[in-house]
């Protein structure tokens, strides 16, 4: 059975899919090309072969890239050929096969581009795990970035896919090396940077040339599809974030039975730089969403949720959890998890464990002076004051509430800055 189950993640379905796919918006015609690459096999030769698979063994599926055809809506004029990303990569740019990518490592990687194209100022590394994002930081170097988006929480990043917008250098692969990753995009690979990375055999490198201009895809819209069960389509265009800059964000304020309630502190530089760091980021989180942010760093992302206040919650008892296994692997090498165990095991004195937990306590998981970002609006108090009890100083949210005034007065009371967007970020 086990072999089994190995055997059946090794596999690569063929697809049935048509080579070509043409989609009408009444007169007007799109034509998409399926993706094939010629994959080596274990005995030399190439076969053309396109996705892996599915979102699971045993589904099929394909990629199609836009080749024909220049969409145009209304007044809005959506990508055209020529602008492809994902969708165009090639033999050359897989750069290391390992298991050729399926389904999964590819919208991990469009989401991690989805998010960077927000973040080309600075160097930034996203990674990803079942489309979501689990660290993101910005900061001088590449190298740095990655080791912090790493940190931020290095149990979700076990397995998952990092996407950079600065070239690979070897210092970046000799830190990344160690961590087990399925994936790695980047615009380049300097010198050496490729003969580290391809000791992991089963690693896939890809090289996507067009990263360094991925801030010209941040006005363009595309068509987002999503199939019903029973057949049909929902027909969407994709959200343009309308948040550019500081000057984008509105101080926080509501009117409530004719009274002016109005966010008494006004957000630091600080402050502002990671309510925009963390607003960009929440564009690529699925919803229901609440991040914590410091330091253009996530330090906690709580995602799916049904109800605001309950992933509130979730992001701090994550935030709280990593904080603590860092320390662990920090000081001793091991997970949390590992560290519990020895204490069971009578391997390790409960004291170790004990400071362990009360320095988390005392740090409340690193959320001291943290961003809270949300990406619907609060619709009680009770969710901000979640993240007020764990000690963080702002809060960016698309406001909107009936009770907003409500959320105003507890952050006044707590001495908390907070910046309405005016605009809701959900994704599902």
């Amino acid at each position: 059975m086990v072999e089994e189950l190995r055997r059946m993640y090794r596999t690569i379905v063929s697809d049935h899919f048509p080579e070509t796919l043409t989609i009408y918006f009444g007169e007007q015609k799109l034509v998409y090309r399926k993706k094939v690459w010629r994959i080596p096999q274990d005995d030399g030769s190439l076969v053309e072969q396109g996705l892996r698979y599915g979102e699971n063994p045993g589904q099929e599926a394909a990629l199609y890239e836009l080749v024909g055809g220049n969409l145009l809506l209304g007044s809005c004029q959506y990508i055209e050929p020529g602008r492809g990303l994902v969708s165009a990569i090639t033999e050359e740019d897989l750069l290391q096969r390992g298991k050729h990518p399926g389904k999964i490592n590819l919208t991990d990687v469009d989401n991690g581009l989805n998010i960077l194209k927000f973040l080309m100022d600075k160097p930034t590394a996203v990674i990803l795990k079942h489309n979501n994002p689990c660290g993101v930081a910005s900061s001088e170097d590449i190298t740095k970035a990655f080791w912090k988006a790493y940190r931020a929480d290095r149990v979700a990043a076990f397995g998952g896919c990092l996407v950079v917008n600065r070239p690979l250098n070897r210092e970046a692969a000799e830190v990344i090396y160690p961590c087990y990753l399925e994936v790695i995009a980047a615009p380049d690979y300097e010198e050496g940077a490729i003969e580290i990375l391809k000791r992991r055999k089963d690693l896939r490198l890809i090289r996507i040339a067009r990263i360094d201009r991925l801030s010209e895809y941040r006005g363009l819209r595309y068509v987002d599809f999503k199939s019903l069960m029973d057949g049909g389509l929902i027909v969407q265009q994709s959200l343009l974030c309308t948040i550019n800059s500081s000057k984008d964000l509105k101080p926080a304020e509501a009117i409530h039975d004719g009274k002016l309630y109005r966010i008494n502190r006004q957000p630091t530089e600080d402050e502002i730089r990671d309510m925009l760091f963390g607003w960009f980021v929440e564009q690529g989180v699925t919803s229901n969403s609440v991040l914590y942010v410091k330091d253009e760093c996530t330090v906690s992302i709580g995602t799916g949720e049904q109800d605001r206040v309950g992933v509130a919650e979730i992001a701090a008892y994550k935030a709280y959890q990593r904080f603590a296994d860092l320390l662990c692997f920090d000081r001793y090498g091991i997970s949390y998890k590992e560290l519990e165990l020895s204490v069971e095991r009578g391997e390790k004195p409960r004291r170790v464990k004990d400071e362990i937990d009360e320095e988390t306590r005392h740090q409340k998981g690193g959320l001291i002076g943290a961003t809270m970002v949300s990406d619907g609006f609060f619709p009680f108090r009770d969710g901000v004051d979640v993240g007020i009890r764990h000690g963080i100083r702002a809060v960016i949210q698309p406001g909107g509430s009936v009770r907003d005034w409500e959320v105003i007065e507890a952050c006044n009371e707590a001495g908390v800055t907070m910046v309405f967007t005016a605009q809701r970020a959900f994704k599902h």
